[in-house]
């Protein structure tokens, strides 16, 4: 009894089961680290939760798989990782840092990535009243116009900044706009910019590290890679090149419980607006799982699944909380789960189907499901 009671309250807690491959995330991160160059570092990008996989789990992985560099947007998400990584991982804070926070940074050993000439100097007069001169990261616009110094701007830090005894930045960065379309003519502009610029603060600070690939920026090639490279997509299995045959491997299965059958002796609507309609003879099933855990998003309006490996299709409106298949072509009657994210429907081909971003599609996975982590054996080259 109590063991049936304890499977209830899962079913009816949970949405789904989210199941993610930590050995492939770190096959993935070695597989990107091992086309780089031997002084070339591969970070990862681990913000938003590890784009909602768990970044717990996933910086844990790959600190173990040998990764040292990790970046995330917020400082609690920063303040949170610190508590398990050890002292010789380094965390870069892309979202700089609120006045009044200044100390926390220092405290935690957390590097701020600064993008304004005013987030520069308010950094530089906290360490001056503190006498000291912390490590910090540079970023620079090259073409995205998103965060980061312009190109005037940084005329104005090697006029008035670059002087300042507290300054210590220990990368210099931008990001690229493009890089999933290999022939996108930004691309080349963009590491034009970034190598003049390059130039320029090397004379200042000849050991300062470098860092412009994303993880499509990787396979855009060597000369995009400098000193460190950043990937976030990637380490889920994305593709990084739309138009290239996919090199990484799947990391992320989802499934959802079936609730209810529904034999239809007569025709029928399904779903808010009745905009669905079961002919007489169907076999529906109403599964755990709607818009409010990203259904809409990851799988589409009309969500596609499969049972034992036969496809079947979503009928009718997605609601809040579930949505409903017609399994009709599937030999199992009464299944417990409906996969909608397997080694056949792949992060990839939700990609495509929907048009949508990897990065839309993973962190729309919804917090109710049950996240379940595959176990991380030793480790292999």
């Amino acid at each position: 009894m109590q063991l049936l009671m304890m499977w209830l309250h899962s079913m009816m807690s949970s949405s789904g089961i989210l199941s993610i491959d930590l050995p492939a995330i770190q096959s993935n991160w070695h597989y990107v680290a091992s086309t780089l160059a031997v002084n070339t570092e591969c970070a990862a990008v681990v913000k938003a939760n590890a784009y909602g996989v768990g970044a717990t789990q996933v910086v844990g992985a790959l600190y173990q798989r040998g990764c040292r560099n990790f970046f995330v947007v917020t400082l609690d998400e920063a303040l949170d990782l610190r508590k398990i990584l050890p002292s010789d991982a380094s965390l870069f804070v892309l979202g700089g840092l609120k006045e009044g926070s200044e100390s926390l940074f220092i405290d935690f050993d957390l590097t701020p990535v600064l993008y304004s000439l005013r987030a520069i100097s308010r950094w530089l007069d906290f360490c001056d009243t503190q006498n000291v001169s912390i490590p910090c990261a540079l970023k620079l616009d090259t073409g995205m116009t998103r965060l980061g110094m312009s190109l005037d701007d940084l005329d104005h830090f090697f006029k008035e900044i670059v002087h300042r005894r507290s300054l210590n930045p220990v990368l210099f960065m931008s990001h690229l706009a493009c890089a999933d379309e290999r022939a996108h003519p930004l691309n080349n502009l963009q590491l034009t910019r970034f190598k003049n610029a390059a130039s320029k603060i090397k004379a200042y600070f000849p050991n300062i590290k470098l860092s412009l690939a994303n993880s499509s920026g990787v396979f855009l090639g060597s000369e995009y890679h400098f000193d460190m490279v950043r990937i976030g997509a990637a380490l889920y299995g994305i593709n990084p090149q739309r138009d290239q045959v996919n090199p990484l491997s799947s990391t992320i299965y989802l499934k959802l419980p079936v609730l209810q059958i529904r034999e239809l002796g007569v025709p029928v609507s399904v779903g808010y607006g009745a905009v669905g309609q079961a002919g007489a003879g169907s076999r529906l099933a109403v599964v755990a799982g709607g818009y409010a855990d990203g259904i809409h998003r990851t799988l589409g309006l009309e969500p596609i699944g499969q049972i034992e490996g036969v496809e079947v299709s979503a009928i009718g409106r997605v609601s809040m909380d579930s949505c409903v298949f017609d399994i009709s072509s599937s030999p199992n009657a009464f299944p417990n789960y409906i996969d909608v994210i397997n080694s056949n429907l792949t992060l990839d081909s939700l990609i495509a189907k929907n048009k949508s971003l990897g990065y839309e599609v993973l962190t729309s996975l919804g917090s109710r499901y049950k996240r379940e982590y595959l176990p991380i054996g030793p480790n292999h080259d």
